[in-house]
């Protein structure tokens, strides 16, 4: 029973740790899972989804809707409900499916806010990698093999997207440090040595919580 949630800016190597953590501790990798359940809980088709703007300010439901799932993913999910479309059904849908994939207490999730969802969930070791934004970028630049501006680019629409995820849908803030049990420059700290130290403190939880459950069990 190992349960991680990782949320990471842009550049930090959330999608390098994320896997390697996953293996490292064996369990499963949940990232863009949970992404294509929450579309079709909502019977939203992604590209009618997109055209309904409307159904909140700043087309932040639009943008949400385009980052549940890859192109093609989501299609065919049946007609457009404008009352499925609101953020609190989305929220609730992305939750749900952050619970049901916790449920094991077996599992690496990366994003979705899952420190917030499972905030009270004694089982989860909760993990924020973020480090300088240089930094950041040359790391991305290095990762993704792309080159400044496109890294540039990338971090401009990525981390505001992500902070704005977690405010409107869960009303919280992503860089709150009290959310987490372990903050990591991971610009700083080599990645291969990040999923080590988040792995011995993920085991060292385990154990200690095992432990604890032993003594009330003898209680």
């Amino acid at each position: 029973m190992c349960l991680v949630t990782l949320s990471a800016s842009y550049g930090a190597g959330g999608s390098r740790v994320g896997p390697d953590l996953a293996r490292r501790l064996g369990v499963p990798f949940v990232d863009r899972v949970i992404s294509s359940d929450v579309a079709a809980r909502l019977d939203v088709p992604l590209d009618a989804a997109l055209h309904h703007d409307s159904a909140t300010p700043s087309h932040f439901l639009a943008r949400f809707l385009k980052s549940l799932a890859p192109i093609g993913e989501a299609y065919g999910f049946g007609e457009v409900n404008a009352e499925t479309t609101s953020e609190r059904s989305i929220a609730d849908a992305a939750e749900r499916a952050v619970f049901e994939r916790a449920a094991s207490g077996r599992g690496v999730i990366l994003g979705r806010a899952g420190a917030v969802v499972l905030r009270d969930d004694p089982r989860a070791v909760h993990v924020r990698l973020d480090g300088p934004r240089e930094a950041r970028l040359l790391q991305a630049m290095r990762l993704q093999g792309i080159d400044r501006e496109t890294a540039e680019r990338r971090m401009k629409e990525t981390d505001p997207a992500r902070y704005q995820y977690v405010r409107v849908l869960r009303r919280a803030d992503a860089r709150d440090p009290t959310l987490y049990h372990l903050l990591i420059n991971s610009t700083v700290i080599d990645l291969t040595a990040c999923v080590e130290v988040i792995a011995l403190a993920t085991e060292k939880h385990l154990a200690s919580a095992l432990g604890a459950s032993d003594s009330a069990d003898v209680r």
